[in-house]
């Protein structure tokens, strides 16, 4: 690894843990950024788990405020992303390696077009709450639909927390900053359990995953911190842009 790609590495890492704390889909930044670098797409994707999840965990922590007496539910929310993680592993682990690198660019896709769609569904949610009046708990369609998104994190990690911000606004009554809270939780769970297992079984490289791993830690507190600051537009810009860049550049290799 060249000292160059080295920084880009880490500033991508960084980048990523910002968005992901924010708004999700940090990914879509640094898994095109390892293809063009030259990994391997399973390489990329098991290496992004190990190396974001600290990230993950750091975003999480900057969000503990919100989730002040909420803990009993999230670890209950939790329970479902971890078996669905685990879900992920499997399938990535156990289908062909071409299998994937033909799938991998209509992930990339799906979670282009939901960082697209997110403010527009954020705001239907919040129109539907004002409708409606009415408190909204948790249920077995909750826990069913973050176990299908944790399978979904464990396998190729794009956009799982537009996912579940999306599910969970749309069937619980929680301000949307205590779900971005409970979002950062369980996107550390899925990742710390997909990189976990990755880690002995699967091939990664581990200077990226150092790398990624400091750099997405320092942006976890960016995002937790002064990422609610920034223009979501402008997130979500770079996101799609970059996700559509790698769409076009796994179609054509």
């Amino acid at each position: 690894m060249t000292w160059w790609h080295a920084v880009i590495i880490f500033v991508a890492g960084m980048w990523a843990g910002t968005i992901n704390t924010v708004v999700g889909s940090g990914t879509l930044v640094t898994f095109p950024v390892l293809v063009a670098l030259g990994y391997p797409p399973v390489t990329a994707t098991t290496s992004n788990a190990v190396g974001l999840a600290p990230g993950t965990i750091s975003g999480a922590y900057g969000y503990r405020h919100e989730l002040v007496g909420y803990w009993p539910q999230v670890v209950r929310f939790a329970v479902a992303s971890f078996f669905g993680a685990i879900g992920g592993t499997i399938l990535l682990l156990t289908l062909p390696k071409d299998a994937f690198e033909k799938i991998v660019p209509v992930l990339v896709g799906l979670a282009v077009v939901l960082v697209i769609v997110q403010p527009k569904v954020s705001k239907w949610v919040q129109k539907r709450r004002e409708a409606n009046g009415r408190e909204h708990h948790a249920g077995p369609l909750l826990f069913g639909l973050l176990f299908v998104i944790g399978i979904y994190g464990g396998y190729f990690t794009a956009a799982q927390g537009v996912m579940m911000m999306a599910v969970m606004g749309m069937l619980l009554s929680e301000p949307l900053q205590r779900l971005n809270g409970v979002k950062n939780v369980l996107s550390a769970v899925v990742n710390i359990v997909a990189g976990a297992i990755y880690a002995f079984v699967a091939p990664v490289s581990w200077p990226v995953i150092g790398l990624l791993a400091l750099g997405s830690t320092i942006g976890g507190q960016l995002g937790a911190r002064i990422g609610r600051k920034l223009p979501p537009t402008v997130l979500r810009g770079v996101i799609v842009v970059i996700g559509l860049a790698a769409v076009v550049q796994l179609i054509l290799k």
